[in-house]
């Protein structure tokens, strides 16, 4: 494994246990701790930016640009996402079964496009 891979999995992790722990601290209402919570999800995505910014720096890459296709492919990520987050939340808190399994697939669909919104589509 590379030096620059190490180091990227090392920060990745403490940033997405940062955001993950920070989220649930915010959203469990039993936990009591709302500010705390948003706190710790800032630090966590801080940390994961940082990631990405010193795994293209040791990688050799230029940083990475605010081009219209970067922006669209990240709004089609979050879209995606956030699609089969509600998908799921539907179908287990709610017990919206069907509505959430169709909101679930379309979220999924969503995420697979964005295989040919960045690659592109080859012979």
């Amino acid at each position: 494994m590379k030096k620059s891979n190490f180091v990227a999995l090392i920060l990745g992790t403490i940033g997405i246990v940062f955001f993950a722990l920070g989220m649930c601290m915010a959203l469990i209402e039993e936990w009591g701790m709302f500010q705390k919570g948003i706190i710790a999800g800032v630090i966590g995505l801080v940390i994961l930016l940082v990631a990405v910014i010193v795994w293209r720096r040791m990688e050799g890459k230029e940083p990475v640009k605010l081009e219209p296709k970067t922006i669209g492919a990240v709004l089609v990520g979050i879209a995606g996402a956030l699609l089969l987050g509600v998908g799921m939340c539907l179908s287990m808190v709610f017990n919206k079964m069907l509505l959430g399994i169709v909101i679930g697939l379309i979220g999924i669909v969503v995420l697979l496009m964005l295989l040919p919104l960045t690659k592109g589509i080859h012979d």
